[in-house]
């Protein structure tokens, strides 16, 4: 409901009591035109990453001063970013090193005269 109507932010009873970072964007926001639908697109971040996540990247995004919703969404995406993967070092080594012999290519190309166009 909120992605389709952001104005229902404004007086909708379940937003009276918003953590204090999500208070803090609101009135931030409420400066801004479209701030409404920025921060429906910041509680849309809720049940996908959480709402600890959410809260964290909010506080970091008010820190910085640039409020806008990619801003958020991108420090949710960097809080829950997973480790890379183990390393795939493998101590493999050749028993027999292989040989450069450019004769090889020579013998597949034949006999055949070349034709040289110019």
């Amino acid at each position: 409901l909120i992605e389709r109507k952001p104005g229902a932010l404004r007086n909708g009873a379940p937003f009276a009591d918003l953590p204090a970072p999500l208070r803090q964007l609101k009135h931030g926001l409420g400066r801004h035109a479209g701030g409404d639908r920025i921060m429906a697109q910041v509680l849309a971040a809720v049940p996908v990453a959480g709402l600890d996540a959410v809260l964290v990247a909010v506080e970091l995004v008010l820190e910085s001063g640039s409020l806008s919703a990619e801003h958020i969404l991108n420090v949710v995406a960097r809080l829950a970013a997973t480790e890379p993967p183990p390393s795939v070092e493998t101590h493999l080594s050749l028993k027999e090193a292989p040989v450069a012999n450019t004769a090889r290519y020579d013998r597949l190309r034949g006999q055949t005269e070349e034709i040289g166009h110019a």
